[in-house]
């Protein structure tokens, strides 16, 4: 071997090694399928190169990459077109090995096939070859076929080039035997790259399927809050990827590649798992006296008992009148009824409308309830006489805003808890690590006055602080609560800004939210069409101003 020869070989080692360290590098599967197939092509010169990938059943072999420089052909991988090829059928209908499509030769025997000129083979059938070179004018010469397997020695697919170049000429010639031992060093680095990718998607798979799954378990408890799960990291994405667009002011500098991107993703998907572990009665709280069932129709039954000893307690007046008639007596019984029942019908109404859930319940409407727990004495099935309402049930009436009292709170509170202990007994590797903290700040205050840890803006992520505003839009927004309708963009942005003023979140992440429209985004597709509210000018210049 000449000098000159060897010097070109040792280049071309040195590239097949470097070829090897990128391919170990990239994530993207269809790019890395691509790179594999340029990286064989620049090393031997080829004019045209095919990967196959094995299908899921083994049985087929698939146009996954197709590329031919002479005619400007990309087809497959990032190119976004599709190849349009059939699959090549490893096994013939009776079952024999189909040996004369030379990818399946190579795949079914394990075995590099390296072919001078492809017009002058008679054990392989090169008809779709021709056929193709007629449609286009092409000359398929050489062929060099090699198998790729992964480190368990199962065929996951097939590398075909096609016309080796003179580098000086630019003349089709052979493949030496010096191309086929690169280039099936290279197929082995590229399956070893390549199954290492295919192993790490699938268990990207299998976390974000067992993500879904406990968010699934969440939906099949509450059908009231399951949406919540899959609208959080949406928006959660909307805003920071605006954040991410931002090029001045306190985010000038935040920016998320692929794998933050990734994890943020991940975080938004968990941030309510610790849900799983709250009792659905009181997720489900759609009324004051809700638990397994709404307790309002004990309070109906009272009445009922109230009104039959009323009307009980008349006729034994009226028959104390007997046998001295006396009309006026028996009308001024009779309308003394007529207002007790009356003013427990109207009570009756007032504790059903005080049942619902509201937003400011006032402090006259809960003195009432108080009122009434005495007001009235009824008989229970012990027969003994006792308070028309317990205190238990006082409590609940008379809760100020919403459904919960503060122990129920306590109890929803506790998810966020849960979902720290969850998150943070698990093994993340590096690119996630930050999980745990993205998904457990949710409910932290800027001023230090959230929960559970009461932490401080400066102690919290932007991602976390993004959470935090994506959660509670969602739930400003949100038309599925059993105890509140959805409120329009402007409303909810009205309260936020308030909020953002209060300390409660964070006002630069609000500023993008408001300035790039990130909540009209979010609700042209999450929200009801009647949600989506013209926002007035001047109402989001006023909120842009700090």
């Amino acid at each position: 071997m000449s000098k000159e020869s060897t010097v070109h070989l040792f280049r071309r080692l040195e590239q097949l090694n470097g070829i090897g360290a990128a391919l170990s590098r990239e994530r993207d599967i269809d790019r890395l399928l691509e790179n594999i197939v340029e990286a064989a092509r620049a090393i031997t010169g080829a004019d045209g190169g095919t990967l196959y990938s094995v299908s899921d059943d083994g049985r087929f072999l698939r146009f996954e990459i197709v590329r031919t420089a002479s005619l400007g052909l990309h087809l497959g991988g990032t190119a976004g077109k599709v190849t349009g090829f059939p699959e090549l059928p490893l096994h013939l209908p009776d079952g024999q090995p189909n040996d004369s499509l030379v990818a399946a030769y190579a795949a079914i025997h394990d075995r590099t096939v390296n072919i001078e000129d492809a017009y002058c083979q008679e054990h392989f059938d090169f008809s779709g070859t021709r056929a193709f070179d007629e449609r286009t004018g092409y000359r398929s010469h050489s062929f060099l076929t090699v198998p790729m397997k992964n480190h368990e020695r199962e065929l996951i697919g097939v590398m075909q080039l096609i016309n080796a170049t003179d580098p000086q000429t630019g003349a089709v010639q052979p493949f030496t035997s010096t191309d086929q031992s690169l280039v099936e060093s290279l197929a082995s680095q590229a399956a070893i790259a390549l199954t290492n990718r295919l192993l790490i998607s699938q268990l990207e798979k299998l976390f974000e399927s067992f993500v879904n799954l406990i968010n699934v378990a969440i939906d099949e408890k509450s059908p009231y809050t399951g949406g919540h799960c899959q609208r959080v990291p949406a928006l959660t994405m909307l805003l920071a990827e605006a954040a991410d667009r931002t090029t001045e002011g306190p985010l000038a500098d935040f920016r998320m590649g692929e794998r933050d991107r990734y994890e943020l993703k991940m975080a938004g998907l968990l941030h309510d798992c610790g849900k799983i572990t709250t009792p659905v009665h009181v997720v489900d709280k759609a009324t004051k006296l809700q638990t397994l069932y709404d307790r309002i129709g004990l309070i109906d039954t009272r009445v009922e008992v109230l009104k039959r000893d009323a009307e009980l307690a008349a006729l034994r007046q009226q028959l104390a009148l007997r046998p001295v008639a006396d009309a006026a007596a028996e009308a001024q019984v009779q309308a003394g009824l007529q207002a007790q029942l009356q003013a427990l019908e109207d009570d009756r109404a007032f504790l059903r409308r005080a049942n619902q859930g509201q937003e400011v319940m006032p402090e006259a409407d809960r003195q009432r309830v108080r009122d009434l727990a005495t007001a009235y004495q009824w008989r229970n099935p012990d027969g003994v006489l006792t308070s028309f309402l317990t205190a238990e049930e006082v409590e609940n009436l008379s809760i100020r805003s919403g459904t919960l009292t503060q122990a129920e709170r306590d109890v929803i509170n506790h998810h966020i808890v849960a979902t720290i202990k969850m998150l943070e007994t698990l093994p993340w590797p590096r690119h996630l690590r930050n999980v745990p903290e993205y998904a457990g700040g949710h409910h932290e205050r800027m001023d230090g006055r959230g929960y559970p840890r009461g932490l401080t803006r400066e102690q919290m992520s932007w991602q976390a602080r993004m959470m935090g505003i994506a959660d509670i839009f969602e739930a400003l927004t949100a038309a599925d609560r059993p105890y509140k309708s959805g409120m329009s963009l402007s409303q909810a942005l009205a309260i936020m800004a308030r909020m953002r003023d209060n300390g409660h979140i964070d006002p630069d992440l609000f500023e993008v939210f408001v300035r790039e429209q990130v909540y009209r985004r979010y609700g042209e597709q999450f929200l009801d069409p009647a949600q989506i509210d013209t926002v007035p000018e001047h109402l989001q210049a006023q909120w842009l101003a700090r």
